[in-house]
């Protein structure tokens, strides 16, 4: 009843669980908050992790089993993001068989294999100090809102995820060059950062657009010319597997758009594909050809989308770094303060303890009877220093001296205690001086950060910018073109009939029939196209064909010549290069290279027999007319019937 009440109708109530689900869906399982680049599960494992930390590693069970306290889901999901995380090689040192990025193999099972976290993890993730924490799901436990990241994580790892409405894809970029932006950020300089892929490649991030929607990067793989007839794959696009890469090469094989003999893949710790090309080809255009085919190139859509402000924000990844930054800075200036408090309260109590102790002040309490006259005392004594501290001795500072043992009171070592006293001193003047020069020690902060832990972590991706291949240029002549004149089809099925040419299953072909129609259609097995055709042939656009017709309009009408290009044409579409007329015949039909080639081609005429008519046979020179476009009619040559038209012999 009490739903009833407070939803007007089934479609409101629908409406406001649906609501629910997509905020929580976007909230708390497929967007990074961009506080510490962590989804909610990523951050559950972290916590768990470090609650566990002892220096040893533990059992995946064992922390998938922790991280359930905190998190409400299947441990397959927390197992599944513990793996994704362990494969990043930067927050979690992994033992056993973690799978294999470049191949696509699983990682054994939770049982089998350890984890802990790695010293840069405890150094920038963590700090409870600075940490906001809420009740975990069942009220048990604590768990952090956000962690205190001191650093850009979720552009070094990236992320991706697909939420209600919208979606996220964050690509990975170069801890040091993140590092380095960073510092520059600081500096107030602006900067400009792009991907960097574990499974490294050729990368154009011309079209960047700064990882927001509508950017878009392309990724190629290092394909090496070993020999004449074997190409070796290095690297491989970032999404991909050397798996997936092999199957698409196969396929692409199959359908005739490559020729190879054979594929092998040695991947260990480094892709290693062998391609076996076929003797003859060339492999610079079989390399061009896997780039046009198969997964050795990759197009990726960036979509930045992060939780920040408590909402998702689509934010550039120079923005996030800005933030990141700005953030790493506050962090430290928190923790600088929170370090400054608690080493003037030490300096604060090792000087009072000092002056206790000196000044012999425990003896004016041994006449003491109560507690406020114990307090008195030691207040009375302590008086004429008050003014050497730098804040008010209250009554609890005087009840922990009142604590201290007459063991420690027996042997005080007053040189010590100054020595102590003296290193507190630096220390707050050290933290007051990083305090003013807040910027400078964060700079220095990057910088130890970079010394520490960015050895091995050079750029694995290249960057060059390259033009995408013509498919229709690399593709694999391995079909042959055949023309069933008779029955007016065309096709590489047609094994039996006559061959026109080599082409590939990309290609298109044009036809031209005996009533001066013209169509152009993709190859296939067999295609209809038109009984007894006058030209069939492999149509490509990029050549600038040249073609002769001459043709009678109608059943009676007269005889005309045209020399004429293509042009644009749209596939499958009849196009008429006569008039139209009903019964138009062609009697020549010819293609030329160039220009000058048609010119000189020279026909004979051959006309009917008519009643004074004294020569039945004339020459036509082609050059006599200017070559235009295909819907020209053409110059009248004749308006007498004519028998046949040849190609005039050469004097």
């Amino acid at each position: 009843m009490s739903e009833a009440k407070e939803h007007g109708s089934l479609g409101a109530m629908y409406s406001d669980y649906f609501l629910d689900y997509a905020s929580y869906v976007i909230m708390e399982r497929a967007v990074p908050h961009l506080a510490d680049g962590l989804k909610p599960v990523q951050r559950r494992i972290l916590h768990a992790m470090r609650q566990m930390e002892d220096g040893r590693y533990n059992k995946v069970a064992n922390i998938v089993g922790d991280t359930m306290k905190y998190h409400p889901h299947g441990n397959t999901a927390i197992e599944d993001a513990l793996v994704g995380i362990g494969q990043k090689n930067l927050l979690i040192d992994c033992q056993g068989n973690w799978g294999n990025v470049l191949t696509g193999d699983p990682a054994a099972a939770g049982r089998y294999i350890e984890a802990r976290l790695t010293k840069f993890a405890l150094e920038v993730v963590f700090n409870p100090k600075t940490t906001r924490w809420s009740v975990s799901y069942d009220g048990r436990n604590k768990e952090p809102v956000t962690l205190p990241m001191k650093f850009p994580l979720v552009l070094a790892h990236g992320a991706e995820g697909i939420a209600v409405g919208l979606a996220c894809k964050i690509l990975p970029h170069n801890f040091i060059e993140l590092i380095d932006a960073c510092i520059e950020i600081l500096r107030k300089k602006k900067v400009e950062i792009f991907p960097d892929f574990p499974t490294g490649g050729v990368m154009d991030a011309s079209e960047y657009n700064d990882g927001l929607r509508g950017g878009k990067i392309r990724v190629r793989a290092r394909i090496e010319i070993e020999k004449r007839n074997l190409l070796r794959v290095t690297k491989i696009p970032f999404g991909t597997t050397t798996t997936s890469l092999k199957d698409s090469v196969v396929a692409a094989q199959e359908k005739g758009k490559i020729k190879i003999s054979k594929i092998e893949d040695n991947t260990a710790e480094r892709a290693d594909v062998l391609v076996y090309l076929p003797a003859g080809t060339d492999p610079e255009n079989a390399r061009d050809a896997m780039f046009a085919f198969t997964d050795c190139e990759v197009s990726i859509s960036p979509n930045s989308c992060v939780i920040a402000d408590g909402k998702p924000q689509f934010l550039g990844v120079s923005e996030i770094l800005k933030r990141s930054a700005l953030q790493t800075k506050d962090l430290l200036k928190l923790e600088l303060e929170i370090r400054l408090q608690e080493v003037e309260e030490k300096w604060h109590f090792s000087s009072l303890e000092k002056i206790f102790i000196e000044k012999r002040i425990y003896r004016d309490i041994e006449e003491c009877t109560t507690w406020d006259a114990v307090i008195e005392a030691i207040d009375k004594g302590l008086k004429p220093y008050k003014k050497l501290f730098k804040r008010k001795i209250t009554r609890d500072d005087i009840t922990r001296l009142t604590e201290i043992r007459i063991k420690r009171i027996s042997k005080y070592d007053t040189f010590r205690a100054d020595e102590e006293i003296k290193g507190l001193e630096e220390a707050i003047k050290e933290t007051n001086r990083n305090l003013k020069n807040l910027t400078r020690y964060a700079v220095k902060y990057y910088e130890e950060l970079k010394k520490n832990y960015g050895k091995g972590r050079e750029r694995r991706t290249e960057m060059s910018a390259f033009d995408r291949v013509d498919r229709a240029q690399v593709v694999a002549a391995t079909e042959t073109l055949f023309l069933d004149e008779k029955g007016g089809f065309a096709g590489w099925g047609l094994k039996r009939e006559r061959a026109i040419e080599k082409c590939s299953r990309l290609d298109d072909i044009i036809a031209v029939s005996q009533d001066a129609k013209m169509r152009v259609l993709k190859v296939s097995d067999k295609a209809f196209v038109g009984k007894r055709p006058v030209h069939v042939a492999v149509f490509r656009k990029e050549e600038s064909k040249i073609y002769s017709m001459i043709y009678r309009d109608g059943r009676d009408g007269a005889v005309l010549a045209k020399r004429f290009r293509i042009g644009g044409v749209t596939r499958d579409k009849v196009y008429e290069l006569g008039k139209g007329s009903a019964g138009t015949r062609v009697f020549y039909f010819a293609v030329h290279d160039d220009e000058q080639e048609s010119a000189e081609i020279t026909v004979l005429l051959h006309l009917k027999p008519a009643l004074r008519l004294r020569n039945v046979s004339r020459l036509f020179q082609f050059g006599e007319i200017a070559v235009k476009g295909r819907g020209a009619k053409g110059n009248i040559l004749t308006k007498h019937a004519v028998d046949r038209v040849v190609k005039a012999p050469k004097d």
